[in-house]
């Protein structure tokens, strides 16, 4: 699948010092690019808003994820208690 970065994406992970967490982060986006449809990534789970809006856990942190136009966006990756403040 087609992946996109957006801006606010990359800052979040910027502020992320966890190298384990960077390691899984990056795992995680990798397996998004090699699947053939969103759903077939681990936990995964669509978010109840309008819209095209999922969510992957990655033990306390979340990345906010958007489908448009043939491509995945990854929007945000921040803590739980952030995430749903945030995004979507």
């Amino acid at each position: 699948m087609n992946v996109e970065f957006r801006k606010s994406f990359e800052k979040d992970l910027s502020k992320i010092r966890d190298e384990t967490l960077l390691q899984k982060i990056q795992a995680v986006i990798e397996e998004v690019e090699n699947a053939e449809n969103l759903l077939d990534v681990k936990n995964v789970k669509k978010l109840k808003a309008d819209g095209d809006y999922y969510r992957i856990r990655i033990g306390d942190y979340r990345i906010g994820l958007t489908i448009s136009d043939d491509a995945i966006v990854f929007v945000r990756a921040l803590q739980r208690k952030d995430i749903y403040r945030y995004f979507p």
